[in-house]
């Protein structure tokens, strides 16, 4: 995204303007979107006032006597708060940012109009119930009544920033779709391997299998828990532990062209704007305990998504309470949301709480299409492949540019993104090569859904059952859903639509041609994984395995290898009594697992020189948590980093360089022990190295390292120092203007953590030490006093630079504080600094 605003410093009149601008009429620039919090408002189609109440954080708390009411208040304020975000993210979801930004972004245009989100989030209208499409529509009606009222820098400052470069632009209405395609983007973030997929198949290219196998190793359920111990399935949905019956598929050969057509793929999808992220560094922590181990005797639930980091925050804070609960207005529920959509996706209504983290099933696979023209070979024939028109409008350009998509049986050609790639398979079909193969993408999240019924199901369920039922319905991205109610129980479930293969796993790309590959269905809700009040009282999910070997279905083989979970696991068992503030210190736990099982190795390692020594020495006797003031956790990611380079750069190519996250933890786990593994040779010289050679070599570099980065004295090494964050905006904040940079970002901050730890502050180790996913927000709820219970955002509720709530959160979440979380009517009174009422417009 660095490039996509290129186009506004043409010439130096823009910056000096925009110079001007904040140094001249400023203050009236930057405040002039700022939202009303107080007064009254008319809203066209109330049937009675509603009343927002915000704290001093601006959390809103909305109050109303219809649904209808409460939505279109909800879509208000949203738009009062995050409306350029939101405008953004519709922007990305439709395959229109070149419209705001130019032909910088019209290869990532390209890339999701070719997968469709928002057709396919169109076609899922009509499978809404009655009562979602209606919510959908007053929230969007809120939105629009918002910017009927408000245009250009009144809306947000980054519009005003805009127009400086010439784009005459004002926004569309807001609709219905535009909410439902938010939740593909949610999709693609959370779900599916792709990445793996395409990284296996050109690794496949010039390693032998055993190689490559030795770096995605087996799930280590000897050593860290799978989140149901036991269970398996028959076919009528009766646990068992009949074993898995798939036949593994033949690994295919591409072509160079066709590698090239992968790694342009890759390119462009990575290319993303950063969403929800994606990546090693992307999880979740949530766990529920029953009240046999909390002090109040009820259960307690927390939660806290880790994704990527952006300014404004991914999540938004809101209260939605019908004034009479009853069957007509059924909701009194708080948590987070997104900007965007409407209702609650996380937190808790007056009788039960949830929470989420990624299952990350496979739930995409690459099928290799042998083409003939606008045909490909199916059964031995050739069938017809689909094909539409799309068009691109680009800010700065007359005309508008055209693509053709095809799609065959399994999904669309995402190969045809790479000109070249194409190109050879036209050649082909002209008899001009004698190669003609395309790539297409089979996703669950491409057939139309009701995840959206879900949300607001979720919303209103009053019980473990009406929660189950609201889970059938929860589509993508399969989640792993934690349950706690008032009445004392605890729950799991695994809901979403899990692809049942005849052939392989989905860890590589299979022939297109063949219906052995084929998808037989999906696994049915009943033999998903499920639990309720299991006899210990205790659910842990961070992203490991779900279920022993022994369940029948496949769901996949790329696991988070579960360093979190067992660390949260082990704490709440040595936790006696937990309260809310005992909840809250599992979430801060910064424990690396991997730097206890590798420091002894490293200790035993000879160092000759003093000088390096030193270094070494700071590992001895470190208990391995890394708070940001922590000299051996310096010291150590440092080596860490050092220790993955020397041992793999020379074998891999750059695109798949370690990242340092669990996988790798769980492949050096098993490397230490071959101290003479081809790995551990460097190819780039003429001796062969063994693995003390190289760990030598990573603790001396080290050394060096971080006296240049730092100081040449240990007690002067912090891990923050390192490891920072620096909230970016997702469009101007990289934008390369450094005036206009600081205008939007935040940071940077100075943080503990890591990557696979507990308080997940990832980092890259291919790139360096700046964090680049979080802790998105933290909760934890107390189901015997609502009130009791506790949250925090990575950021602010508003969208406005300089408010007094862009970042007021951050400074808490930063120091691992949490805000008191009101939910009862006098609780929100207590705590009410802002009043905003809506009424009926006055005939």
């Amino acid at each position: 995204m660095r490039r996509l605003l290129r186009f506004l410093v043409i010439s130096g009149i823009a910056l000096a303007t925009l110079l001007l601008v904040v140094a001249g009429t400023g203050i009236f620039v930057v405040r002039h979107s700022f939202p009303s919090y107080d007064g009254t408002i008319e809203l066209t189609g109330l049937e009675a006032d509603v009343e927002v109440v915000r704290d001093a954080n601006g959390i809103p708390q909305i109050y109303a006597d219809k649904p209808a009411d409460l939505f279109a208040a909800q879509g208000y304020v949203a738009a009062q708060d995050r409306f350029f975000e939101m405008d953004f993210r519709r922007h990305v979801t439709s395959g229109r940012l070149a419209e705001l930004f130019g032909r910088d972004a019209l290869e990532t245009d390209k890339f999701v109009r070719t997968l469709g989100w928002r057709r396919v989030a169109e076609k899922e209208l009509g499978l809404l119930s009655p009562a979602t499409r209606q919510y959908l529509d007053d929230y969007a009606r809120g939105v629009n009544a918002y910017l009927d009222q408000h245009s250009g820098s009144g809306l947000s400052l980054e519009y005003a920033v805009l127009s400086l470069g010439g784009t005459d632009y004002r926004p569309e209405a807001w609709t219905a779709a535009d909410s439902l395609a938010w939740l593909k983007a949610m999709a693609w973030d959370l779900g599916g391997n792709m990445d793996e997929e395409i990284t296996r198949t050109k690794l496949a290219a010039t390693l032998p299998a055993k190689t490559i196998d030795s770096l995605y190793p087996a799930y280590p359920y000897d050593r860290n828990e799978p989140i149901l111990s036991s269970g398996s399935v028959d076919d009528k949905g009766k646990f068992t532990t009949a074993p898995v019956n798939s036949q593994a598929p033949a690994r295919a050969m591409f072509s160079k062209s066709l590698l090239k057509s992968l790694d342009s793929v890759d390119k462009v999808a990575k290319g993303l704007p950063l969403l929800l992220g994606r990546g090693d560094g992307i999880g979740s922590n949530s766990w529920v305990v029953s009240g046999e181990h909390t002090t109040t005797g009820k259960p307690m639930l927390a939660n806290d998504p880790h994704l990527g980091a952006t300014m404004p925050g991914i999540w938004t804070q809101v209260g939605l309470h019908c004034n009479k609960f009853s069957p007509q207005c059924p909701f009194d529920v708080s948590g987070f949301s997104f900007s965007g959509l409407p209702g609650v996706v996380i937190g808790h209504n007056s009788a039960i709480s949830w929470g989420f983290t990624n299952m990350d099933p496979d739930v995409m696979d690459l099928y290799l299409e042998r083409l003939s023209g606008n045909s490909a070979l199916y059964k031995g024939q050739l069938e017809p492949l689909q094909l539409r028109t799309e068009e691109f409008k680009i800010a700065g350009q007359k005309e508008p540019e055209r693509i053709v998509v095809r799609e065959s049986r399994h999904g669309p050609l995402i190969s045809d993104i790479d000109d070249d790639a194409k190109e050879t398979g036209e050649l082909a079909a002209k008899g001009k090569s004698a190669e003609a193969y395309g790539i297409a993408l089979r996703w669950t999240a491409l057939t139309p859904g009701r995840t959206a019924d879900a949300i607001f199901a979720m919303n209103k369920a009053q019980s473990w059952s009406a929660f189950r039922t609201a889970a059938t319905l929860f589509e993508v991205p399969s989640q792993n859903l934690v349950y706690a109610d008032r009445e004392g129980h605890i729950g799991y479930q695994a809901p979403g639509k899990v692809p049942l293969r005849r052939v392989g796993t989905g860890d590589w790309p299979v022939p297109g041609w063949d219906p052995r590959y084929d998808w037989a269905g999906y696994i049915p809700f009943e033999a998903m994984p499920t639990e309720f009040d299991p006899d210990d009282g205790v659910i842990v999910t961070a992203n490991q395995a779900v279920v022993p070997k022994s369940y029948r279905y496949h769901l996949t083989n790329d696991w988070d290898y579960g360093y979190r979970s067992q660390q949260i696991l082990e704490r709440i068992q040595a936790a006696g009594k937990l309260d809310v503030a005992a909840m809250s210190s599992i979430q801060l736990d910064t424990k690396n697992r991997n730097a206890e099982m590798l420091v002894p190795y490293l200790l035993r390692i000879g160092i000759p020189d003093d000088f390096d020594k030193q270094g070494q020495d700071t590992l001895k006797g470190w208990d391995f948590t890394q708070p940001a003031d922590s000299a051996p956790a310096a010291y150590f990611n440092i080596v860490w980093r050092n220790l993955l380079a020397d041992t793999f750069h020379d074998q891999l190519p750059e695109a798949v360089w370690p990242d340092g996250g669990s996988r790798w933890f769980e492949v050096m786990r098993n490397l230490v022990r071959q101290p003479n593994n081809s790995w551990w040779d460097d190819l780039r010289t003429p001796q062969r190295e063994s693995r003390d050679d190289i760990m030598r070599e990573a603790l001396v570099q080290a050394r060096a390292e971080i006296t240049t980065k730092m100081a040449r004295e240990p007690s002067n090494w912090q891990w923050g120092r390192l490891h920072r964050l620096t909230l970016t905006n997702q469009t101007l904040g990289t934008s390369g203007i450094g005036v206009v940079e600081k205008l939007f970002n935040r940071g940077p901050y100075e943080l503990g953590g890591g990557s696979s730890v507990v308080n997940a502050t990832g980092w890259d180790a291919s790139k360096g030490y700046g964090v680049t996913a979080t802790p998105s927000m933290r909760m934890v709820v107390d189901l015997s006093d609502f009130d009791k219970s506790r949250w925090i955002n990575l950021t602010g509720v508003s969208g406005h630079a300089f408010t007094d709530n862009y970042t007021d959160q951050t400074e808490l979440w930063v120091k691992g504080e949490t805000l008191p979380w009101a939910f009862s009517k006098g609780a929100v009174e207590a705590r009410r600094e802002h009043t905003l009422t809506f009424t009926k417009p006055e005939r």
